[in-house]
């Protein structure tokens, strides 16, 4: 059986620390019963969900102070989770996805290593419709759109899981699909709103991009 190498490292935001374990690089890769292949999730891809990106880290940042109190919120293809384990330090109503097969257990670990327990989490692919999920009044994510047909996955993903007033946040990782996801989330009668800026403050994003915003209301009848 393979071992894994790990990186341990403290991240702050503000007034909260958030220790984390990730892989050590994009190069680890363990799926010896081959149920990470058996999802489609080959060895280049393998790793991706466990280190640590630039957008993940500024959805974490965004979500140390945003505005979140009563709200119901989703985090969509969570990897380690950063921005659940900070919201779930602010005590808030969180429930992680990924589809990847180590995700649960390394948002598990992580939580422990800060003293909580572990997050809500729900393995689901996007093309799945029977997780039970439900609604959520805000969806999040970080750099998800990878392949071309990820846009209108993701889009009608979040159409599925998103309350009828529903914000959704997404920190870009710049592969080229977020005008595409856009479109297909403004079908599903979404606004895209202005975008969320770095505050100046924080460490320099080395992508240098905003955090895409998108809002929709509803009045039920």
């Amino acid at each position: 059986m393979t071992r894994l190498r790990h990186r341990f490292a403290t991240h702050e935001f503000g007034e909260l620390d958030v220790h984390v374990r990730s892989l050590r690089d994009t190069q680890e890769f363990q799926d010896d019963a081959g149920e990470a292949s058996d999802l489609g999730i080959y060895e280049a891809q393998w790793a991706l969900f466990g280190v640590l990106w630039a957008s993940s880290d500024a959805l974490a940042r965004l979500m140390s102070h945003y505005d979140v109190a009563g709200r119901r919120i989703l985090e969509v293809g969570c990897g380690l989770g950063m921005a659940s384990l900070v919201l779930t330090q602010r005590h808030s109503d969180i429930t992680a996805t990924d589809q990847h097969p180590e995700a649960e257990a390394y948002l598990a670990f992580n939580a422990a290593l800060n003293g909580h327990e572990p997050v809500p989490f729900t393995r689901t692919g996007w093309i799945d419709d029977d997780d039970q999920l439900g609604r959520f009044d805000l969806i999040i994510g970080s750099d998800l759109l990878y392949e071309r047909d990820h846009p209108a996955l993701l889009a009608a993903f979040i159409d599925r899981h998103a309350a009828p007033t529903c914000e959704v946040l997404l920190a870009d990782g710049g592969r080229g699909g977020l005008g595409r996801f856009a479109r297909a989330l403004e079908a599903c009668g979404f606004t895209r709103c202005a975008a969320i800026e770095r505050h100046p403050d924080d460490p320099v994003d080395p992508l240098g991009r905003p955090i895409a915003r998108f809002q929709r209301r509803v009045t039920e009848t």
